[in-house]
């Protein structure tokens, strides 16, 4: 079996297209680390498949660097959207922004925004590609480059950049021209749901930004989790 760890993040997206071909795709929220991937995939494969999860709370300059890829890549987005009937039944019971007045309010919302849309893509796969680094946050310091993803049916889960660094990414998007979102010159280094995410301090975690009055040793949108 290949040693993915020793493997460059470009030798582990060759590895992945080539193994998976069109049953394996990056999973982007067009953050740093996904504006980067795609670079990356697309110089291998222009045909790399691409899915990105629209929760209807995304930022406008989310939005913005979506269609900047696109352009700049002549690249398709399958855009994955939550089921509608799930959204309004949640809403009309707990109003617009739950997520502030319980932990179990704001997982329902991932759950229904989130993680449902991703479970359905996820179910033509074999395989996925995520921009997960180690370096992101206390929940992520053991990710390996190429996981067994126990909670989506033992696909293969593919993080090319488990160990890079944020000064890394930034390297790369600067040196290729990588289009990105510009809230990231704003103090965002991770970006989410707009009212669910916040400029972080000096010193602060990356992620410290997201659901901000949760304990930062548990809180994941319900994505990256394992059973």
């Amino acid at each position: 079996m290949e040693d993915f760890e020793k493997m460059s993040a470009q030798e582990v997206i060759g590895w992945a297209l080539k193994k998976f071909g069109s049953k394996v795709a990056l999973a982007s929220s067009f953050g740093a680390e996904d504006v980067v991937l795609i670079d990356m995939m697309v110089k291998i494969d222009p045909k790399a498949r691409i899915f990105s999860l629209d929760t209807g709370r995304l930022n406008p300059e989310t939005y913005d660097v979506m269609d900047k890829i696109r352009d700049k890549y002549k690249i398709t987005i399958e855009v994955m959207f939550p089921q509608s009937e799930s959204v309004e039944k949640m809403v009309r019971a707990k109003g617009m922004n739950l997520f502030y007045d319980s932990i179990e309010n704001r997982k329902e919302c991932c759950s229904v925004r989130k993680v449902e849309p991703l479970n359905r893509a996820l179910s033509k796969l074999e395989a996925w590609i995520t921009g997960l680094r180690r370096q992101q946050a206390v929940t992520r310091t053991t990710v390996p480059k190429v996981e067994v993803d126990s909670a989506h049916n033992n696909m293969a889960k593919i993080n090319p950049i488990a160990d890079w660094t944020s000064e890394q990414v930034w390297a790369y998007i600067k040196k290729n021209g990588v289009p990105y979102n510009i809230l990231h010159d704003k103090g965002y280094p991770s970006i989410g749901c707009a009212p669910c995410t916040r400029p972080v301090k000096p010193g602060e975690d990356e992620r410290a930004g997201r659901w901000w009055w949760e304990n930062p040793e548990t809180k994941e949108c319900g994505l990256h989790v394992k059973k």
